[in-house]
């Protein structure tokens, strides 16, 4: 096996996992994709596909093309794209403790960012406003888009 096959092989695949049940006779990949709530996923077959490699890369391919097709950003960074906040945006809380929407994020270099924004400073729809937007930016920056 050449060193960027050997590479290939042993690099973490986004939504990728491998399946190596003996009881069942079953070796090869799947594939997850998930997307505005709902998941697309397929199994790669070793024998199906012409051995280990090759279902790899099927799987790979078809990762990319379910991802293009839906419209989802290609990315090997995590994306949360559920929010447990209460305002529905992912990353944008509400504290009504002290008047404002906190906004948090991940830099580009794996740390936490945060801010927050006054309520009584720009009303309630102008700082949740202005709190979405700055977490759009933040996103983009460290997805590099």
């Amino acid at each position: 096996m050449s060193k960027d096959k050997q590479q290939f092989m042993s690099e973490k695949h986004k939504d990728i996992a491998r399946i190596d049940q003996e009881s069942k006779r079953t070796h090869g990949w799947y594939v997850r994709v998930r997307f505005q709530g709902k998941t697309h996923s397929k199994f790669f077959s070793d024998k199906k596909c012409g051995g280990r490699y090759a279902s790899l890369l099927s799987a790979v391919a078809w990762r990319d093309t379910t991802e293009k097709k839906l419209g989802k950003i290609r990315t090997d960074k995590h994306l949360v794209t559920v929010s447990n906040s209460g305002t529905g945006v992912v990353g944008v809380r509400l504290n009504e403790e002290f008047n404002r929407y906190e906004v948090s994020w991940v830099t580009t270099e794996g740390k936490q960012g945060k801010t927050s924004i006054s309520i009584r400073k720009h009303g309630k729809e102008g700082a949740f406003i202005r709190a979405c937007t700055i977490r759009q930016e933040k996103e983009r920056a460290r997805l590099g888009i």
